[in-house]
């Protein structure tokens, strides 16, 4: 078996998950971990002594035995590290969002195209079987035609340096609903406000429009007294709930709605039946994400295939967030182009 040599590059609060799953996954060797903090690199060579620690990432990217690397830094960073890497010939998974503007995003994923290369965002929430039930669900047509899509994700902190509350958590709702759904939406406006520091929002609200009468809405929010991470899903037919804090049952699926009266005599008289139905869980795969993450990131260098969260979905979700800073600037709708 082919076994690759791969650098992590940040062990911040993310890069240390990232080399744990890859450290157990037989078809990689971690050979270095580079951060600026000298704690940090101590902390994970300690824990794994055949791991390298160095502080100037340059020298994983010379470094010809390294097949690929993980970027897991401050979204400002992304770029030019993500280039830098690509441009050495070296395959890249990149924490989210991929960039700071769809400029660069779409300069990374044409940089990997030319080169044949694997561009990879980490969205991890496609990979765990949450999000992958819900959307054997939609795809199945066991909810009907899709009415509205909401969201809530919202805690107290952590405040990040460099982005505001929509660049740090939206990622992941766009990404789901982007994988679920199997498309963006047309158009987007968001309303935010600074309380902690000016001109970086806590607080935000997000409306997307898609074609058609499907809309979707989201609360961001890092001034929340409690923690709550729940989507909700309507239909025609039924409605899915889910919520990723349930350890026991993350999706719930229920047989609730309402239905016009058929019989044209009546129909001026607009009656509604409401129904309501069983509530049930389906049965959920329990893998963590972020270990799918890592196979399917090596497996797609392997077996030279696209990646489920490639290049061209992290462009995605970073238009949609682009999209948003726009409208909190300017108050309006922005359109998102095809």
């Amino acid at each position: 078996m082919t076994t690759l040599a791969i650098g992590v590059i940040g062990c911040g609060y993310w890069g240390p998950n990232l080399i744990r799953n890859f450290a157990l996954n037989e078809k990689v060797k971690v050979k270095y971990v580079c951060d600026i903090s000298r704690d940090r690199m101590d902390l994970i060579t300690r824990t794994y002594p055949t791991i390298k620690g160095i502080d100037d990432y340059h020298e994983v990217l010379q470094d010809k035995e390294i097949d690929a690397v993980a970027i897991a830094t401050p979204v400002g960073s992304h770029f030019e590290i993500g280039h830098q890497a690509l441009l050495h010939g070296k395959h890249v998974l990149m924490e989210k969002p991929m960039a700071s503007s769809s400029k660069e995003a779409d300069q990374l994923v044409n940089l990997a195209q030319s080169k044949g290369l694997v561009l990879m965002v980490d969205h991890v929430f496609v990979y765990t079987g949450a999000v992958r039930k819900i959307k054997e669900l939609v795809r199945a047509g066991e909810i009907g035609d899709l009415l509205y899509y909401d969201g809530v994700r919202i805690n107290l902190g952590q405040f990040q340096r460099d982005v505001n509350v929509i660049w740090d958590l939206a990622p992941h709702d766009f990404s789901i609903m982007g994988f679920v759904l199997d498309r963006f939406p047309k158009s987007v406006h968001a309303l935010g406000s600074s309380h902690v520091k000016a001109g970086m929002e806590n607080t935000a609200y997000v409306t997307c429009r898609f074609s058609g009468s499907l809309m979707a809405h989201f609360h961001f929010n890092w001034l929340s007294p409690v923690k709550i991470r729940r989507t909700l899903i309507g239909g025609t037919k039924k409605m899915i709930i889910y919520d990723d804090l349930d350890p026991v049952e993350k999706v719930k699926v229920y047989d609730r709605g309402v239905d016009l009266s058929p019989d044209p005599q009546e129909i001026h008289k607009t009656l509604i039946s409401y129904r309501t139905g069983d509530v049930w869980a389906p049965v959920i795969d329990m893998t963590e994400g972020l270990k799918r993450v890592c196979d399917d990131f090596l497996d797609s260098i392997l077996m030279k295939k696209a990646p489920l969260s490639d290049g061209i979905a992290g462009y995605r979700v970073v238009r949609m967030l682009e999209a948003a800073q726009e409208s909190l600037i300017s108050g309006d709708f922005v359109d998102i182009p095809e």
